[in-house]
């Protein structure tokens, strides 16, 4: 558990030490019990270097602090994440005569940077960020893991310099950026839920893209992927085991094993759905006592049941602990999610696990989680719709779908409503982000008053070939796309600040490379989804577990912004303090919560991504550039 910042620069223009410390101060929750930094220059004097980070000790070492640098000053290495092959590393690095004085993941990771160069990122297995500086061949290396679990934020400017951190608030920290809105990752969070990868809401502040590395040197720098998921490989793979059920029951309990080791006591956030259900279920194979569970409901009757988690903690004997999350504590929470999370809180759910991450952190430091196994074995509902979407799309003609199916869908429930007018839509690239987006790109145009032009997607996300199958281009967005930019983040942010880390077996790379290999019926077959884990689980969890229906993390948001949020609501969007109602059209915005109000039509995911912008925006106050409204652009091109 760790947190790192750093710059390169010219030597006249670096800030300093006191900047330094100034940002790792900024992530002291991501490691609570130690800082360590080091400034040093290139050999011509032109460029400083410097690198910082912050520490949590092991329980074994308490007071012991990561080696920085390797033992002849060759190399220095800031590092965040678990590496779990270190002692196969280790051994292949004394092989080659490269020696580790200890089996400490810095020191291993400043032998292998040495020993293979950036190419050494494709010999770990685990989930990771570093920062490592080669003094003999005087070149940065920057990297994340396979899947983005750990981050990485850059900063760049046209002089060459570059400025890093795990989390945006320790760049904020640096003197020289500015924190300014990026009008086109605005429109982008309304129509996709999120900002997709690499920008975010800041402008000129990226993220490093997930299994990827850069290398700076003197100003120029090189970024190269070096890894993808397997449902995004063409052509897919195709080695499937004789007994696919009992390969992946083994891949995933391997995969849960690897991550309990080392971290001392462990708990798991225990929904009461599949996912976390297995991933209890697994754990007390390991675990050499009982294990802590952590579960959370919402107030309202027949909201967050939680039924399912104590049945499952009954069967495996756990020490379960409850909470119960009430309207209000969504407005007293929201402001400082906002402020751990560096953007707007993307769904509701997260309340949720803070709240959950904050009550294991009295008791552990890591804790298991079942979050991704929608995205990696097609569990969600858009994983169902899309290959009868297609369908849908070859026998409804587009004008039908438009005249019938999407005025129907106004008066449909909001699930229901958001398939409705979901899956019409003929274009992938509008299609796939709006399973999560508010707003579609004609209404996200249509409410904004800030000019926000459109401007070309990463392409990666979308460019699984049309030979292939809907159900894998479907999971192959999502796994490029929603899972680092969405779910990841928000799990590393609000677990880290409990002081607690997340630990996600079903994100694992070659649990991913075994279930792309299966026909994928053995992911979704007909209206079921997760259809192997449910295979797996048979005869280990409860039949209830393996045949309810998923209901997530969702409160009653519908029903309290019309009764108990509805002032507030409404003092945030439309109010005299508001900071964004300006980037609105005053009539559109009005008109959408007067429509919610009024049960026209659910609005409440829209509104919950306006209110969480706001919130956004009081906690970090962008600047906006140009202030300019789009109807004064069309203006001044008459002019």
């Amino acid at each position: 558990m760790s947190g790192i910042a750093g710059w390169a620069d010219r030597r006249d223009a670096g800030p300093g030490l006191a900047v330094l410390e100034a940002m790792t101060a900024a992530i002291a929750h991501r490691g609570p019990d130690g800082s360590g930094s080091v400034v040093t220059a290139t050999g011509d004097g032109h460029w400083q270097v410097a690198l910082g980070q912050r520490w949590r000790a092991s329980r074994g070492s308490p007071s012991a602090a990561p080696a920085m640098e390797d033992g002849d000053g060759r190399a220095v290495v800031v590092f965040d994440g678990v590496i779990d092959n270190l002692a196969a590393l280790r051994a292949e690095l004394d092989a080659l005569g490269h020696r580790c004085r200890s089996a400490a993941a810095a020191e291993v990771l400043l032998a292998a940077g040495l020993a293979w160069g950036p190419e050494c990122v494709m010999r770990l297995h685990g989930i990771f960020a570093f920062a490592l500086w080669d003094r003999r061949r005087e070149r940065l290396v920057l990297a994340r893991d396979r899947f983005g679990k750990k981050p990485l934020h850059l900063w760049r400017d046209g002089s060459g310099a570059l400025v890093f951190a795990s989390e945006i608030k320790a760049l904020l920290a640096h003197p020289r950026i500015p924190a300014r809105l990026d009008p086109a990752a605005l429109r982008e969070h309304l129509t996709w839920g999120c900002v997709p990868g690499p920008h975010t809401l800041f402008q000129d502040i990226v993220r490093l893209p997930p299994a990827a590395w850069a290398v700076w040197e003197k100003g120029r720098l090189v970024e190269v992927n070096y890894w993808a998921p397997p449902d995004a490989m063409e052509p897919p793979p195709r080695i499937a085991p004789a007994d696919p059920v009992a390969a992946f029951t083994g891949a995933l309990d391997e995969a849960v094993r690897r991550r309990m080791t080392g971290a001392g006591r462990c708990g798991a956030f225990l929904s009461g759905g599949l996912g976390s259900s297995a991933v209890v279920a697994l754990m007390s194979r390991h675990a050499g006592g009982p294990l802590d569970t952590f579960s959370v409901g919402f107030a309202e009757p027949g909201i967050g049941d939680l039924t399912a988690a104590r049945q499952v903690a009954a069967r495996f004997h756990t020490a379960h602990r409850e909470m119960l999350i009430h309207a209000e504590r969504i407005v007293a929470d929201l402001p400082l999610l906002t402020a751990i999370r560096d953007a707007p809180v993307a769904e509701p759910a997260e309340i949720a696990i803070f709240r959950l991450a904050a009550e294991a952190g009295r008791t552990t430091r890591a804790v298991l989680t079942g979050e991704g196994a929608d995205e990696l074995l097609g569990g969600a509902a858009r994983h169902v719709a899309e290959p009868w979407g297609a369908l849908y799309r070859r026998l409804v003609p587009e004008r039908l779908h438009r005249a019938v199916v999407e005025p129907l869908a106004d008066v449909l429930p909001d699930g229901l409503g958001g398939l409705a007018r979901t899956i019409g839509v003929r274009a992938a690239q509008q299609r796939l982000p709006r399973w999560s987006g508010a707003f579609s790109a004609a209404e996200a145009s249509a409410l904004l008053a800030l000019a926000a032009a459109e401007r070309p997607l990463d392409p990666r996300p979308f460019l699984i070939a049309r030979r292939q199958s809907v159900l894998r281009r479907v999971l192959a967005f999502d796994q490029l796309s929603w899972l680092p930019d969405t779910l990841l983040e928000r799990s590393d942010r609000l677990t880290m600040a409990a002081a607690v880390e997340a630990r996600l077996p079903f994100v694992d790379p070659r649990l991913a490379a075994l279930v792309a290999a299966l026909p994928e019926s053995w992911r979704v077959r007909g209206l079921t989804g997760k259809r192997i884990l449910r295979r797996a689980m048979v005869g280990i969890l409860p039949a209830a577990i393996l045949t309810r229906p998923e209901r997530g993390l969702r409160p009653p948001l519908g029903l309290w912004f019309r009764s108990t949020l509805r002032g507030w609501v409404d003092d945030l969007l439309m109010g005299p303090d508001s900071l964004t109602r300006d980037w609105y059209r005053r009539e559109r915005l009005g008109s959408l919560i007067d429509a919610h109000v009024a049960g026209h039509r659910d609005h409440a995911a829209a509104l919950w991504t306006l209110v969480t912008l706001e919130l956004f925006q009081r906690q970090y106050r962008l600047s906006v550039s140009p202030p300019r409204r789009q109807e004064d652009l069309k203006n001044a091109k008459a002019i």
